[in-house]
């Protein structure tokens, strides 16, 4: 009987601890608004659970959504998503993983949607020599899908969002022979070493912020975030990948994975390494994004 007493205590204490923690989460997304500056809520894993995903998010706070597309197969289903949903920026790319199944059409199918769709941004484009780029993909021919890529990104004036692991010396230089781009470039997942920070930073780089993040010693990445302009910071998620530690929601039926409304555990991590308060943060990080992302024909109003 008193086993039995302690386990009921233990279950509503969790249940108080739950509801007491979606509480605050809720009068927290009252005063802030949050942008989930890179995500793939058309990823084959999430996808039919994508409008609860965006309800769950919506009632956190979060407004925005920039969800990338990365092969041929899954822009239109970007397309379709941001077609029924006004908080959904669209981002078409090749991502460097999958560049070695590109069809010979690809990069003029790429221009099409872009034509079609002027609210649409660049991504996910980028380069990656680190193991966990699959075998075979050849990084010569990653340089040359990333550089026709970017160039685009520069005369259409809008933002690219780019993966960058382990290539940083090869990124810089065909950025500073592209660049500068005034219509911004995103880093994203950004966990590169602080020491590129300035070069990129002058060529018009942001910086985005995941739950990539956390893995990382705290004085490394404390020292990679401070090396970031507070007017170049972003947060997002990389949904359904990068899963922060402590996340506040989990997936319904796969507790493996991220979702946007998760943006939240992005934001008290990176405000307790820069030692600012959340709000301020989040105020920070959403005007940023709201810049970056208010190009000419963009959903978004510059605010």
């Amino acid at each position: 009987m008193k086993e039995l007493s302690i386990k009921i205590l233990s279950i509503s204490l969790a249940v108080f601890s739950i509801i007491s923690s979606e509480a605050n989460l809720k009068s927290m997304a009252m005063k802030m608004k949050l942008f989930d500056a890179h995500c793939h809520l058309q990823d084959q894993r999430i996808i039919d659970k994508a409008p609860q995903l965006i309800a769950t998010a919506y009632g956190a706070g979060v407004v925005y959504f920039a969800v990338n597309g990365i092969t041929e197969k899954d822009w239109h289903l970007v397309k379709e998503m941001s077609d029924e949903y006004c908080s959904v920026i669209p981002n078409f790319g090749l991502h460097p993983w999958f560049v070695q199944g590109k069809s010979p059409s690809w990069f003029s199918t790429l221009k099409e949607f872009f034509e079609a769709n002027p609210s649409a941004a660049v991504g996910e484009i980028g380069l990656d020599k680190s193991p966990l780029a699959p075998k075979g993909v050849d990084f010569a021919d990653q340089i040359e899908v990333f550089k026709k890529q970017i160039k685009l990104a520069k005369e259409l004036e809008r933002p690219a969002s780019v993966h960058c692991l382990d290539a940083f010396p090869e990124l810089l230089r065909i950025m500073k022979d592209i660049g500068p781009f005034p219509s911004g470039v995103i880093l994203h997942s950004f966990q590169g070493p602080p020491e590129v920070v300035p070069e990129l930073t002058k060529l018009g780089s942001y910086f985005s912020f995941s739950g990539h993040l956390m893995p990382l010693q705290e004085n490394k990445a404390r020292k990679v975030v401070k090396a970031v302009p507070l007017d170049r910071i972003l947060l997002e998620t990389d949904s359904p990948d990068g899963l922060p530690k402590n996340p506040l929601f989990l997936v319904p039926g796969n507790d493996t994975l991220n979702q946007p409304a998760n943006v939240h555990s992005v934001l008290i991590y990176v405000a307790s390494l820069l030692e600012m308060s959340k709000e301020e943060l989040a105020e920070i990080s959403y005007k940023n994004a709201v810049r970056l992302f208010s190009f000419q024909g963009s959903k978004i109003p510059l605010e």
